[in-house]
């Protein structure tokens, strides 16, 4: 299992950035994706989650934590096995190693400890 995640970069606050998770070794039939973010001198935190694309009732499901809600969108190409994070109005404060993890099982959420895989991470820096 290998994630991969990109797209990070430098933009002005109120821009806009998609970073992509490329996924080999492994289905979104399974597999629920998540993208974390880690600020210097703080703990990593759920941004944004895709549960698997099972066809069970939550199958593709999405979740964001409440300071994104609105303004990211999470979303996945199950042909290419790529999942992707568009960020929109972006804040000094979105500023952060973004990392796309991935879990074997239906449903997905925003708890680090649930994922077993994990990319290397993006930097997304949005200044003021």
């Amino acid at each position: 299992v290998q994630l991969q995640a990109s797209g990070g970069g430098l933009v002005q606050a109120g821009g806009s950035l998609r970073l992509s998770c490329a996924a080999s070794g492994f289905t979104f039939d399974d597999h629920s994706i998540a993208w974390f973010r880690q600020a210097p001198g703080k703990e990593r935190e759920g941004v944004s989650c895709i549960s698997s694309n099972d066809g069970s009732v939550t199958s593709g499901n999405t979740y964001y934590t409440d300071s994104v809600n609105g303004r990211f969108i999470i979303s996945s190409d199950n042909a290419k096995n790529m999942v992707y994070l568009q960020m929109n109005s972006l804040k000094p404060e979105d500023t952060a190693v973004y990392y796309c993890a991935a879990d074997k099982s239906p449903v997905c959420g925003l708890r680090a400890r649930k994922y077993d895989y994990w990319g290397q991470g993006t930097q997304v820096t949005v200044s003021s």
